[in-house]
C-alpha cells in the first residue's frame, strides 16, 4: 500500500540552505595605515634622497664620460634647434621676399599697361592737334594768312638758293672750262636750291625735330639731281668693265655734290625754323 508524502515546512527548508557570507568591507590594517601616512606626510624626504643619489652617481668618475656625452648631445640639441630657427627664419624671409616680387610684378604690369595708354593718349592728341591745324588752315584761314604763309615760301626758297649757291661755287668753278658753263651750272645750283627750300618747308611742316625726315629730303634731290646730271655730262657707257666702273664713280660724285650742297640748304633752313627767322606750314593764326 502506497503511501502519501507530505510536503515539508518552509522552516525545514531554509534550515538545509547554507547562509550566504556578508559583504561588509573591512577596515585597513594599522600597518597599511602607518604606510600610507608615511608616504604621504614625507614626499619632499623622498625626492631630496632621489636627487641626491643622482647627483652622487653624476660625480662618480666612471659616470663622468657619459655626462660629458650628455652635455655634448645638448650642445648638439641646441645647436640643431638654433638651426632649425635660422631655416625658419630664412624661409619666412623668402616667403616675403616672393610676395614682394610679385607685388612688384603686379606694379610693374600695371606700370607698363598705364605707359601704353599713356602713349596711345599721346598719340590722339597729336593726331587731334594736326587735324585741327589742318581744319584752321583749310577752313578758318583768311587771305592775309595766306599770303604771309606765300611770304614764308618765298623767303624759304631765297635762304635755300643762296645757302646752296655758296656751297656750290667750288663745285661748279671744278667743273667749268668757260663763263657760260659756269654760269650754268651755278644757275641750275639756284633755281634746284629755290625749288628745295620750298618743298622742304611743305615737307617738315612743324615736325622740326624728326631728323630721318630732314636727311631724307636732302638725300632724295641730291640722289635726283646727281643722277641727272650722270645723264647729261657722263662718259657714254661701253660694253666693258672700264667702262661701267668708272661711270659708277661719276655717279657717286655726282650725286655727292648734290647731296652736299641740299643738305647745307636744309641746315641753313632748320636753323631759321628754330630762330624764328621763317614761319613753318601751316601758319598759326
Amino acid at each position: 500500500m502506497m503511501m502519501m508524502m507530505r510536503p515539508m515546512p518552509i522552516t525545514s527548508l531554509q534550515t538545509l540552505v547554507p547562509p550566504k557570507p556578508s559583504l561588509a568591507i573591512r577596515a585597513p590594517s594599522p600597518r597599511l595605515q602607518l604606510l600610507q601616512a608615511r608616504c604621504t606626510a614625507e614626499p619632499s624626504r623622498a625626492e631630496e634622497q632621489v636627487s641626491a643619489m643622482v647627483d652622487e652617481l653624476l660625480q662618480r668618475d666612471e659616470n663622468r664620460p657619459l655626462l660629458n656625452d650628455l652635455d655634448k648631445a645638448s650642445q648638439r640639441v641646441d645647436l640643431a634647434r638654433a638651426a632649425l630657427a635660422d631655416i625658419e627664419r630664412q624661409e619666412a624671409q623668402f616667403l616675403r621676399a616672393k610676395n614682394q616680387i610679385k607685388q612688384l610684378e603686379t606694379r610693374k604690369s600695371q606700370i607698363a599697361e598705364a605707359q601704353k595708354e599713356i602713349l596711345e593718349a599721346r598719340a590722339l592728341a597729336e593726331e587731334a592737334q594736326r587735324s585741327l591745324l589742318f581744319d584752321t588752315y583749310d577752313g578758318n584761314t583768311n587771305e592775309d594768312t595766306k599770303t604771309a604763309d606765300r611770304w614764308e615760301s618765298i623767303k624759304a626758297a631765297s635762304i635755300s638758293s643762296l645757302v646752296g649757291t655758296i656751297t656750290g661755287l667750288p663745285i661748279s668753278l671744278y667743273h667749268s672750262t668757260d663763263f657760260p658753263q659756269f654760269a650754268l651750272h651755278l644757275t641750275t645750283i639756284f633755281v634746284s636750291c629755290a625749288l628745295f627750300g620750298v618743298t622742304y618747308r611743305y615737307t617738315i611742316r612743324r615736325d622740326l625735330d624728326n631728323i630721318q625726315l630732314k636727311t631724307g629730303t636732302s638725300a632724295a634731290f641730291g640722289f635726283v639731281r646727281g643722277l641727272a646730271a650722270l645723264e647729261v655730262r657722263g662718259k657714254p657707257l661701253e660694253s666693258n668693265i672700264g667702262s661701267l666702273v668708272s661711270l659708277s664713280i661719276d655717279g657717286a660724285v655726282y650725286v655727292s655734290e648734290s647731296v652736299f650742297v641740299f643738305l647745307f640748304s636744309a641746315i641753313a633752313l632748320d636753323f631759321c625754323f628754330k630762330s624764328r627767322l621763317l614761319s613753318p606750314f601751316p601758319m598759326k593764326k
